[in-house]
């Protein structure tokens, strides 16, 4: 999918509607425990809903928290959707005003004050990448290391075993083969390159 774009950061919106307050929070997550986590960190136990919403590519999932069902969670995910982002989370926060707003008020409620709190978000592209699993000796650690990582590669995950270092990278696709070039020059051969497949 091209065109997706994921938050730099937390934002947020606060609107009244018909004396309920609404208070939506989105960021980029990069998978569903950080989106949960987001989700426990920033829901309010005293708030009368905590409604939610997450896509992280084919994953995604969003509660209604009590709400009637289909009149939060599901407006909040068609929100993240409409407006092309992917990577992201969204909690919207109600604080129930003594005034009900039927089915329609609240689809409009969750799913607006979700959209305007995206759109006002500071959002990135998202970069097709690959995932990379890599391992070499500690002789090659430190130069392998430093010369992916000036090239764009990013370091998501590093273990080491007996034998040297472990490394999970997140590759722009195109220059994928050009960095695997560039590690089995550096380690002349003896490192292990190898792209996972994507989902």
């Amino acid at each position: 999918m091209t065109g997706l774009y994921t938050l730099a950061g937390l934002a947020t919106h606060q609107e009244d509607i018909r004396k309920s307050r609404f208070v939506a929070m989105a960021d980029g997550v990069q998978t569903p425990e950080d989106a949960l986590r987001f989700i426990a960190t920033y829901g309010v136990p005293d708030a009368t809903h905590n409604c939610w919403a997450y896509r992280i590519g084919q994953a995604y999932r969003f509660n209604d928290d009590g709400e009637p069902g289909g009149t939060a969670g599901r407006p909040i995910l068609q929100a993240i959707e409409g407006l092309q982002c992917d990577r992201i989370v969204v909690l919207v926060v109600r604080w129930f005003g003594g005034i009900k707003l039927g089915a329609g008020g609240l689809v409009r409620a969750y799913g607006g004050t979700a959209a305007q709190c995206l759109r006002r978000a500071d959002k990135i592209a998202i970069v097709d990448e690959v995932l990379v699993d890599c391992h070499c000796g500690f002789a090659d650690m430190a130069v392998a290391r430093t010369r992916l990582l000036t090239r764009g590669a990013r370091l998501v995950g590093e273990t080491f075993d007996e034998a040297g270092v472990r490394w999970q990278l997140a590759i722009v696709r195109d220059q994928e083969p050009e960095l695997a070039r560039l590690f089995t020059n550096l380690t002349r051969g003896q490192g292990r390159w190898q792209c996972k497949p994507q989902d």
